[in-house]
């Protein structure tokens, strides 16, 4: 854990009588891409909002970089970035807008280098001065990502992150960000239901099944413990609560 990013210690979450996260614990390194699988309700999102600060755990802890969360919170979020689906940017601001907006919100530095920068390498060129609102739900994503960029991020958490792009544009934006964290050598938590992507991306994954995590390793070797072709079937295994033969 010395050289960890992200140190998550028994994190836990608890709504009412559900247990949506129980007593959770890993580290992501810098320069690490690990996996957040699971199926629907696992409890990943709700991981992932702790892990942003959005939303206080029952117990445990979070800490970037040796600060803890709860303790540094506008500290830690200088120093992390996010992007998904579901979180949209303002709609109606323009692309280029949005990144600066962002940039002064991250204090980012040289910040119209970095927007034009992000704009070209996310091949936004033409739709700098197009309202976010209006842009396809590929352009939207490509935007996104040039956001989660801006700060140099210690720790990127991607949500689905490729989840509404055609498979070409899909490996080009897998591409950019294992080029962004070579460079940068951030830690990334990547959740995905894609799993040829998270065998291509992924150099571990965790398993979450009602809020535990209860399979992890490496993406290329854990299928085969388990008996299974490949991590597109390992996958089902736990979402489907079925048995395995565990190798030695």
């Amino acid at each position: 854990m010395a050289n960890s990013v992200l140190v998550v210690n028994n994190l836990k979450k608890v709504f009412g009588d559900i247990i949506a996260v129980d007593d959770v614990s890993f580290a992501v390194d810098g320069g690490e891409i690990v996996g957040l699988l699971g199926p629907n309700g696992a409890g990943k999102t709700t991981t992932i909002n702790m892990i942003l600060g959005t939303l206080a755990p029952t117990a445990g802890s979070v800490s970037v970089k040796g600060m803890n969360i709860a303790e540094h919170r506008s500290q830690v979020l200088k120093r992390m970035n996010f992007a998904a689906v579901y979180a949209p940017l303002p709609g109606n601001l323009t692309i280029y807008q949005n990144l600066h907006i962002f940039g002064l919100l991250y204090g980012v530095k040289n910040m119209k280098e970095r927007i034009e920068m992000l704009i070209n390498r996310f091949d936004l060129q033409k739709f700098r001065d197009k309202k976010s609102g209006v842009l396809s739900s590929g352009e939207q994503t490509r935007l996104s990502l040039a956001k989660a960029m801006l700060n140099d991020p210690d720790l990127l958490l991607l949500d689905e992150p490729t989840a509404s792009l055609d498979p070409s544009v899909a490996r080009e934006i897998r591409s950019i960000i294992r080029e962004f964290i070579t460079n940068l050598g951030c830690a990334v938590l990547w959740t995905s239901h894609n799993m040829n992507e998270v065998e291509t991306v992924c150099d571990r994954v965790l398993f979450l099944s009602h809020g535990k995590i209860i399979l992890q390793g490496d993406p290329k070797v854990l299928p085969q413990q388990y008996c299974k072709a490949n991590l597109e079937e390992l996958f089902i295994m736990v979402a489907n609560k079925l048995p395995a033969c565990e190798k030695d």
